[in-house]
């Protein structure tokens, strides 16, 4: 009678067990969520919103704001993301000129920045003027001659060395899961996999720092893949500030899918390419309504962007290029073949790289990663200063290998021998025969595409932010041109040629070169990343040629065949399995040999089955089969006699549950002792 009391004064039992359990349905780190389970409490949290919405005007109101709360975290993530990289484009843009000179007129102002200042600049020496000192003109008052030189090349290494120091310096301190491109572990977590503090904010700060860092030294590296980790970055921030997503790992997920393709948005200026890389590559779960919001997430990311126009041509990207001659079907032949080259590119940089990865985790390299970085970073300086395209940004080299010789060009590509009879206008100039400086380009773009090849091994993997499309496409962009320059010139010598004859008369624009470096980059981006339909995409939109997508996707498909020969993980997925991450891969086949009753039976001498039976189990029961195992989880069957599997219970989620009823019944049974208890 008085237990009868005490549980009617106190209110029902049931009501104590209808309440939440604390910390069951969070996950501990490096576990994996239960995507059913998370799908099921968004559902039940669903309804109660909508049943709640139609007892008064101020219920209503919230499930309003629920119901936006999504589209506000979207916002919310391409007005950070696009800020975040266009304040790292112009830190770069200027960090990296500071290794040659600095302006007079305000030291914050990169080369380019200070002559447009400058009223003393010319057309035809645009790249320089007064107010633009290089190193040696400030310090010794010398700008030519060997000391001049040596102190350039000087100052070069050393400001090099200390972008990298301190990159790698603060990575170290401040927030080790900074290094690396990052998407790997994007896949994973996005697979549902646990890493707390990969998407933390001291992460997002370190990252977006440390980034201006790396890509000013000069690495070979780029900015686009850890990008997508500083997108999904601002994705977790801003969803810890809504119930919705906060309590809900499924939710989540969903909103760090369309920040990814808010960073590859802001990364190359692609916003639809942003899309279809988070659907093709990085997402695990992605419905339809992931897909609309990914959509306006990078629409308002690319806005953002443009509205800072961080590379002053009023455009988002910096390879847009305007070709004025189209493509015939007997270049489909040179296409495939940088194709072939990007495929078998590809295959040698992940296995290599793989290679020196996993020497590094295994011996003592992997114990200094300071000094890694700094004697990468002074044999990359030392070697790339004496060769004009491995001195400047990768983005540059990319840039001019990508554009079309005009008659304004000044670049050594461009230096071809003129016909003074030639009165053609300026956007229609014929093929020509190359000068000395084409020949000179050619010899320091093979060495640049060699060196290239080899140091971007090594540079991938390090203990410091870094992406690898930026890299991968200035490989295929060096080859591209090369091979371009080699089809026009024999047009050009052979345009009787049968091949020639159709279509490349003399005093014709037959070929464009810089659509062959295009076609090479996306060629060895593809081979790298196994991209295929987003990296097209990615591709005529960072460059604006929509009219040359078949040479494209014939290239892209090439080495995807090409590589696929030879092993089907592309680089992302390679790193995955060598840092051990439970991921598993929706393209992948897995063929099993093993019977379910192999696996389900014990065997003879062995004890029977640790499960949960549906009904006639205690918790005394329960209790004693966790005390006498160590397994973390348990099936839970209809009966020992019908052991059909109905579901599964986790061993950290009893303990907390047996724990947490208990609680409950001393509150409902005993609430004197409970209050002193609290007292």
């Amino acid at each position: 009678m008085v237990n009868t009391g005490v549980i009617s004064g106190s209110g029902n039992l049931m009501d104590f067990l209808d309440e939440p359990f604390p910390d069951v349905g969070t996950y501990e780190d490096f576990h994996t969520i239960d995507w059913l389970r998370e799908k099921s409490r968004d559902t039940d949290r669903h309804r109660k919103i909508t049943s709640k919405s139609k007892e008064s005007i101020w219920e209503f109101i919230k499930s309003l704001l629920d119901a936006w709360s999504g589209w506000a975290v979207m916002l919310l993530i391409g007005l950070l993301a696009g800020t975040l990289a266009g304040v790292i484009d112009l830190a770069v843009d200027w960090m990296t000129d500071l290794k040659e000179g600095i302006c007079l007129s305000a030291f914050w102002y990169s080369h380019e920045q200070c002559c447009w200042t400058s009223n003393e600049t010319t057309f035809e020496d645009r790249d320089k003027c007064p107010l633009w000192q290089k190193w040696s003109e400030l310090l010794v008052n010398q700008s030519e001659g060997a000391s001049a030189y040596i102190l350039n090349y000087l100052m070069y290494i050393l400001w090099a060395l200390l972008f990298a120091f301190l990159a790698v310096s603060l990575v170290r301190v401040f927030a080790p899961y900074a290094c690396g491109s990052g998407i790997p572990e994007i896949k994973t977590i996005l697979s549902g996999f646990i890493i707390r503090g990969y998407l933390g904010k001291w992460t997002l700060l370190i990252k977006t720092v440390t980034l201006v860092l790396v890509v000013s030294s000069g690495l070979s590296l780029g900015k686009e893949g850890p990008l997508v980790h500083v997108a999904c970055c601002c994705g977790n921030f801003f969803s810890s500030l809504f119930s919705k997503y906060s309590k809900n790992e499924g939710k989540r997920r969903e909103v760090l899918s369309a920040a990814a393709a808010a960073g590859v948005s802001v990364a190359f200026g692609a916003p639809i390419g942003g899309v279809l890389f988070s659907l093709e590559e990085v997402s695990y779960y992605f419905p339809l309504k992931t897909l609309w919001r990914s959509f306006f997430a990078a629409l308002v990311a690319a806005f953002t962007l443009r509205s800072i126009n961080p590379f002053g041509n009023s455009r988002l990207v910096l390879f847009y290029v305007e070709y004025h001659t189209p493509w015939y079907m007997a270049e489909l032949f040179p296409f495939i073949l940088l194709g072939v080259f990007g495929g078998l590119w590809g295959t040698l940089f992940i296995r290599c790289n793989i290679a020196w990865c996993r020497r590094r985790k295994t011996t003592k390299l992997g114990k200094y990663p300071v000094l890694e970085v700094i004697a990468v970073t002074a044999i990359t300086a030392i070697v790339a200063y004496p060769n004009p395209y491995t001195r400047r940004s990768t983005s540059e080299l990319i840039s001019e290998l990508f554009n079309d010789c005009g008659a304004l060009e000044s670049s050594q590509l461009c230096d071809y021998i003129n016909d003074p009879n030639m009165t053609r206008p300026v956007d229609d100039i014929p093929d020509r025969p190359a000068g000395v400086g084409v020949y000179t380009a050619i010899w320091q773009l093979a060495l640049a595409l060699i060196f290239k090849i080899i140091i971007t091994i090594f540079t991938f993997g390090m203990k410091i932010p870094s992406g690898l499309f930026i890299p991968s496409m200035a490989v295929g962009a060096m080859a591209g041109r090369m091979v371009g320059i080699g089809v026009e010139q024999l047009a050009y010598h052979h345009h009787d040629w049968i091949i020639f004859r159709n279509w490349c008369r003399p005093g014709a624009d037959c070929v464009t070169p810089g659509l062959y470096a295009m076609v090479g980059a996306a060629a060895c981006l593809g081979g790298v990343t196994r991209m295929t339909v987003s990296l097209v995409v990615i591709m005529f939109e960072l460059t604006g040629g929509l009219e040359y997508i078949v040479p494209l996707m014939a290239a892209a498909v090439t080495s995807k065949w090409v590589a696929d020969a030879f092993g089907k993980e592309g680089i992302y997925e390679a790193h995955i399995h060598l840092n051990g991450y439970p991921f598993l891969d929706v393209k992948d086949e897995f063929t099993h040999r093993t019977l379910a009753t192999d696996v389900m039976r014990p065997r003879r001498g062995e004890p029977p089955l640790s499960v949960l039976t549906q009904d006639s189990m205690t918790v005394e029961d329960v209790e004693t089969l966790i005390k006498e195992t160590d397994y973390n989880g348990f099936p839970v069957v209809v009966s020992r006699d019908s052991e059909r599997l109905i579901g599964f219970a986790q061993r950290r989620e009893l303990i907390l549950a047996i724990t947490y009823g208990r609680g409950l019944l001393t509150r409902a049974l005993c609430p004197e002792l409970s209050t002193k208890k609290r007292v």
